[in-house]
């Protein structure tokens, strides 16, 4: 009978060396299900050398050029493809076993589009410190830590990185791409993914996760390799044993497994949407590489196996999980027989066997009334070595003992079945077990107190780390040694520097002792610890070295800011966390910990870059010292009482204005009175009744006085009176609507790239709007970037001649960032954009020289940075076209369409009627038409704005040429009549939803749906928006009822409103369903199914309503 290990085991003193010595060997309790005598602890047979797996195979033949695949067309936004890769390194050595690949370079089927590698010729950057570490965990809700040590470099650099010569860094400057904006970094990472150890003989790298892209750290020189090619964030990911085939999988639409060599970076297999119900939840591999297993994320989960080196289109085989089983999240093959593998959910192990196909699995009961114990939730399950038996570890410090449910057929045999039944329930600790891996001839356990054991295969302790303060653990990884035996030291050699590679040393090294009675030493490789925390550690066992490699925000990242003329970025989440990078040398340089109350939600440098603030969720908000982060004001100020969303400086640092999630803006002075406070509180003011979208900063044109603006999702921008405010007293100069319908999203002061000052804002019916920054006229009204979601934020991105220099404006949308040329004008080809952050892009910052972007995604913790490649976007800018043609192509059918056609139909027409329908005098014709005709035009070419936007569009091109010229413009040619219609027109239509949703807002439901009485809607019609008179009312109702000559008085008849009265009640029914008003009044087809209009949810899949011809 197993023996429970005793208590001490949780209590051992530490050692020198940060190891807990665990008790002595008789101690520690021996596996169930063990017969007694001689081989009661068997001793694994040595471990055979390691063999490199197999390449892919791929089908025989000659190579096919390489690809130039673009990612799924609805998914990408980039503009050109990204080049194919120039080159893939060639296989690895390949043992007796499956044929290797027959050519370097993977079929074009088989390759997935992504961007190239980076060039490896290409010096590393220069040597710097990895990451800050502190000397324990995070601080406690009391405590707050200011100034960050960094850590120790992770063994010594090459002395090659200290050497790099000019000329490398011009040809990494060189080196050319095809999109306008290229991620070369990211901060942060998934900490709910299990970081992977990539470390082998030649490299000390990390694998982990970051939204949707896979990063190769190489945490020796502190370089990344950045794995694009996923379009939702990366939900699980796997390694062969040689640390040479990475595969990654998602969770989301089209979601996909890719394999990469992780040597160059290069993805040699994708499997496309291998779970359309979701994407993957989990995802192994053999030992031998051959064979991948992903486990689906829906709600009836599938297993799939994948013979990826020779099919990548469809699985071998399949089996439907019962939703019973709980959603399974684990998945390991057996490494000592493919043929077998396991999952587990929270509170189901299913084990699972596979032949010719064909796929079985069991699933064994257990509950807490088998042992008459508590079993816990199940975390992870490993197959044990020489074995028949499996171990499954849980969230109360058992493990579960999996042994086969039938006798086996030959004495002495420990071949695996997946028939397995719960044999012994073992309690191992007191806390919970998060990992359970193992590693030559060990278990190894890792737990919520961050400390991390090692077994024999009979269950006994061996060695116990305690002392890593890495956090919570959710992974431990292992280097890669091939041949890797006990009196085998190994260290990194720098001597060669062209070379760099592990040396053997067989003399003297530092390995802590075992706990057996000989006191061996305790020898093994060398491994990573992932936490739940965001800290990767590395932990070098000869000398139980901790080195930290990350430690990262561990909450949402919303708080972004630049210095306004160094090369730092500073980063806030919702930990507390706020860190300053320098993104050129990518080392951390400053970083305070606050209370873990104080969640940081914004911040921003002064321009004189003396200060950053730092607004919390809690509404407090901080000045800080912009190099110590020690606070600059002793208090902070307390004076919201809901989150703060903005905070900017004035352009001359005088002026700090905040705004908060109660709808209110703050003011705060600078004060420069000795020996007080540098900032004070000037007043508060609630000018919104909705949420504040956006604030800003500008300078008044007449004086050097800063203006402070502010955005609000109620429409309304609003002037703030700094001059004339006092104390408690923040008045406000003005207040105006600007728009109707729209809600403005953002604003951005526009570059003085025209005589006349603008301001310009983007809304969310994916248009840009130039208001005139002194009367706040709308002056233009611009088609915005329609990628899939409206604009978020907007920025002008710096440049060093403003004056002279050409203009550029980025943007962020739901998910993706993008760029724009200015000036605006409606082109759709002077805008790109690429997906940023599957999950949200939740703020966007623009270094000070203009050359790199910063992303951040919020839940996903992660921060991108974007080199900016304006030539590109120059390029695809001509390639669309010049002139008038990117608009044809707006426009149904092109320049030889029906619609232009009708459209030039309507302009002959237009003219007859400026001049005169039934004059008998000679006609002018031209190619212009007068104002007074545009807006029938518009409403003939099916667009139908309200009165205030043909206003809008009338004074677009009445003032188009004062401020050059003096005089307005009476007139508009065909050209820019175009123009005016594509940018002034719904960019996706009228919406059925929108309709819909009048309805049920205004309405009753039916049986029919949502209807509005007859009586109610007139009454609306006639008192509410832009109201109509009755004679109007009548007039309109009629004709479109088909009782007026078409047209009405706009086509100069004569109308008679004596009998509308009675037609409108005759022919319109009492309850007016959304359907007969859009069919039958309107005459619009509502071309979607019965009841679609129904499920909100279903907005992005509704067709556009079809307007009536004219």
């Amino acid at each position: 009978m197993a023996a429970t290990p005793p208590a001490a085991q949780e209590t051992l003193p530490p050692t020198d060396m940060n190891v807990a010595t665990p008790p002595a060997a008789t101690e520690a309790p021996v596996a169930p299900g063990t017969p007694p005598g001689p081989g009661i602890h068997p001793t694994p047979p040595p471990s055979a050398p390691q063999q490199t797996p197999p390449a892919p195979r791929m089908p025989a033949g000659p190579p096919p050029p390489a690809p130039q695949h673009t990612p799924p067309e609805p998914r990408r936004h980039a503009g050109p493809p990204p080049p194919a890769p120039q080159h893939t390194p060639p296989a690895p050595q390949m043992p007796a076993g499956p044929p290797p690949v027959p050519q370097p370079t993977p079929p074009a089927a088989r390759m997935h589009a992504a961007p190239p590698p980076v060039d490896s010729g290409v010096a590393p950057p220069p040597p710097s410190r990895v990451e800050d570490s502190l000397s324990g965990p995070p601080p406690s809700s009391s405590q707050e830590i200011h100034n960050i040590p960094e850590p120790p470099p992770v063994g010594a650099l090459p002395n090659v990185l200290s050497m790099e010569s000019d000329s490398q860094s011009q040809k990494e400057e060189d080196d050319t791409s095809m999109n306008a904006l290229n991620m070369s970094w990211s901060f942060g990472m998934n900490r709910h993914i299990p970081v992977l150890n990539m470390t082998d003989e030649g490299r000390k790298m990390i694998a982990y996760a970051c939204a949707h892209v896979g990063v190769l750290y190489d945490f020796l020189n502190n370089t990344q390799q950045i794995l694009q090619g996923h379009c939702n964030p990366i939900s699980c990911q796997c390694v062969s044993e040689d640390k040479r085939w990475l595969a990654t999988g998602d969770k989301g639409v089209d979601n996909m497994v890719i394999v990469w060599d992780s040597h160059s970076g290069t993805p040699v297999q994708t499997l496309f949407n291998p779970h359309p119900d979701g994407g993957m939840a989990a995802i192994a591999m053999t030992k031998d590489a051959k064979y991948i297993a992903t486990l689906s994320a829906g709600d009836v989960q599938t297993l799939a196996l994948w013979d990826w080196t020779v099919d990548g289109e469809t699985p071998f085989g399949t089996v439907e999980l019962n939703p019973d089983f709980g959603h399974q999240s684990y998945i390991l093959f057996n490494p000592e027989d493919t043929t077998q593998l396991v999952t587990n959910s929270d509170n189901q192990v299913i084990f699972y066997s596979w032949h010719d196909g064909k796929l079985d699995y069991f699933a064994p009961p257990l509950s807490d009334h088998d042992f008459n114990k508590q079993v816990g939730k199940f975390s992870q399950t490993i197959y044990q070595t020489n074995s028949t038996r499996a171990l499954t570890a849980t969230s109360v410090g058992n493990l579960v003992v999996w042994d086969s449910n039938k006798p086996v057929a030959k004495v002495g045999s420990t071949s695996q079945v997946p028939d397995k039944k719960a044999m012994k329930l073992v309690k191992l600790q007191e806390r919970g077990i998060n990992v359970l891996v193992t590693t030559d001839k060990y278990i190894v356990t890792g737990d919520v107190l961050g400390h991390v054991r090692f077994l024999d295969q009979t269950l006994k302790l061996i060695m116990w780390y305690q002392d890593f303060n890495l956090g919570p653990v959710n992974a431990v990884s292992f280097a890669h040694v091939p041949d890797f035996q006990e009196e085998v030291s190994l260290v990194w050699n720098e001597d060669d520097a062209d070379n760099p590679k592990w040396l053997r040393l067989k003399e003297h090294n530092e390995y802590p002792p075992d706990a057996t009675i000989g006191a061996k030493k305790f020898v093994i490789r060398d491994f990573v610890v992932g936490s739940t925390t965001a800290v990767y550690g590395h932990i070098a066992t000869d000398g139980t070295i901790v080195d930290v490699i990350h430690r990262d925000h561990d909450a949402a990242v919303h708080a972004l800011a630049t210095h306004p003329s160094m090369p730092h970025v500073a980063v806030g989440s919702y930990s507390g966390l706020l860190k300053i990078w320098n993104y050129e040398k990518k080392i951390c340089v400053a970083s305070r910990y606050f209370d873990r109350s104080n969640m940081i939600r914004c911040c921003t440098y002064d321009p004189k870059a003396e200060f950053i603030v730092v607004g919390f969720i809690n509404g407090a908000v901080r000045v800080l010292d912009a190099i110590t982060l020690d606070d600059a004001v002793s208090e902070p100020f307390r004076y919201a009482r809901d989150a703060i969303t903005h905070c900017v400086f004035s352009h001359d640092s005088q002026y700090l204005a905040t705004a908060d999630a109660e709808y209110t803006m703050s003011v705060f002075r600078r004060n420069h009175v000795r020996n007080e406070e540098p900032w004070l509180y000037l007043g508060r003011h609630r000018a919104h009744y909705k949420l504040i979208k956006d604030i800003m900063f500008g300078v008044q044109l007449d004086s050097d006085q800063p203006r402070l603006l502010s955005l609000g999702e109620d429409r309304f921008l609003v002037e703030y009176d700094l001059q004339n405010s006092s104390k408690d007293d923040l008045r406000v100069i003005a207040s105006e609507r600007i728009e109707q319908s729209a809600v403005p999203m953002c604003m951005a002061w526009y570059p003085p790239i025209t005589k006349e000052h603008f301001i310009v804002t983007a809304n969310d019916q994916y248009k840009f709007k130039l208001y005139n920054s002194t009367t706040t006229m709308c002056r233009k009204t611009l088609l915005g970037p329609t990628y899939g979601s409206p604009l978020q934020k907007i920025a002008i991105v710096p440049t060093a001649d403003p004056d002279n220099d050409k203009r550029y404006l980025a943007y962020i949308t739901d998910d993706k960032v993008g760029l724009h040329i200015l000036p605006l004008d409606g082109n759709p080809h002077n805008a790109m954009a690429l997906i940023g952050h599957p999950s949200g892009v939740s703020n966007m910052v623009c270094s000070y020289d203009g050359k790199h972007l910063f992303t951040a995604g919020g839940p996903d913790y992660v921060v991108h940075m974007w080199d900016i490649n304006l030539q590109v976007l120059e390029a695809q800018s001509k390639l669309g076209g010049e002139d008038l043609i990117p608009f044809y192509g707006l426009m149904d059918g092109g320049r030889d369409g029906e619609l232009f056609a009708e459209l030039e139909n309507y302009v002959y027409y237009a003219q007859l009627r400026s001049q005169g329908v039934n004059t008998m005098d000679a006609r002018d014709v031209s190619v212009k038409i007068p104002l007074s005709e545009v807006p029938f035009v518009i409403r003939a070419m099916g667009c139908y704005p309200s009165e205030q936007e043909i206003e809008d569009m009338l004074n677009e091109v009445k003032f188009s040429q004062y401020v050059e010229t003096g005089k307005y413009v009476e007139d508009i040619d065909l050209g820019d009549f175009i123009r005016l219609y594509i940018n002034h027109r719904p960019a996706f239509g009228l919406s059925p939803v929108r309709m819909q949703w009048a309805f049920e807002t205004l309405g009753f439901p039916t049986e029919e749906g949502s209807a509005i009485d007859r009586g109610e809607l007139l009454d609306l019609l006639q008192s509410k928006g832009e109201h109509m008179t009755e004679y109007e009312l009548a007039e309109y109702l009629t004709t479109l009822l088909g009782f007026n000559a078409e047209g009405g008085s706009s086509e100069l008849h004569d109308y008679d409103p004596t009998t509308a009265g009675d037609i409108i009640e005759e022919s319109l029914p009492q309850d007016i369903t959304v359907g007969k008003f859009a069919d039958e009044l309107l005459g619009f087809a509502m071309y979607a199914e019965p009841g679609l209009y129904q499920d909100e949810e279903e907005d992005d899949q509704l067709p556009p309503i079809q307007a009536p011809s004219a």
